[in-house]
């Protein structure tokens, strides 16, 4: 499913008293930062849009300067959640979604039995893990092409080649 907003990152602490973040961000490529004019804080259901004046990215750390009062009050605390328009998202390779869009999405083997539902997706800096809601418990695996044979995000689902899966999965908690 599309949403019109993307997660961008978490807010780690605050960087200085001029409106300065820091920011655990959400994606591959944190050069994409240097672009962005305008993040969003959710509240309540809203987007409430904030204004970016400045970023800077040094090593894999991400910094804002947020649009707000001056001094030490900052739009945006430790723990707040900043998002991006879908609009403003930066554009996708080839092969690449967006891991919002296909969350919730079904995953089957490939004779068509159901694995379980996509929760989430770890991005430890080498391979995806998906992690699965399974019948049987959590099942984590490898975002490798032998293991996710297709990824369908317009339609929500995801075929898992299941002798790779015995191999290279890891069920968390296997309820028997």
């Amino acid at each position: 499913m599309k949403h019109d907003y993307l997660l961008l990152g978490e807010v780690v602490r605050p960087q200085g008293i001029h409106g300065e973040v820091k920011l655990r961000h959400y994606t591959d490529d944190p050069e994409r930062f240097l672009e962005l004019k305008t993040v969003y804080r959710e509240r309540e259901g809203r987007y409430e849009p904030i204004g970016v004046t400045g970023a800077r990215v040094r090593e894999d750390d991400v910094f804002l300067m947020l649009e707000g009062p001056s001094g030490t009050a900052t739009p945006a605390r430790r723990g707040v959640k900043l998002w991006v328009a879908r609009a403003h998202a930066g554009e996708l390779g080839e092969d690449e979604v967006y891991i919002a869009d296909i969350l919730g999405a079904e995953a089957y083997d490939t004779q068509g039995g159901r694995v379980g539902t996509l929760r989430e997706v770890l991005t430890p800096g080498g391979v995806d893990v998906f992690v699965f809601d399974t019948p049987t418990g959590t099942l984590m695996a490898p975002a490798l092409k032998t293991v996710l044979l297709e990824l369908d995000a317009e339609g929500g689902r995801i075929v898992l080649d299941e002798k790779r899966l015995e191999e290279v999965g890891l069920y968390e908690d296997r309820r028997s």
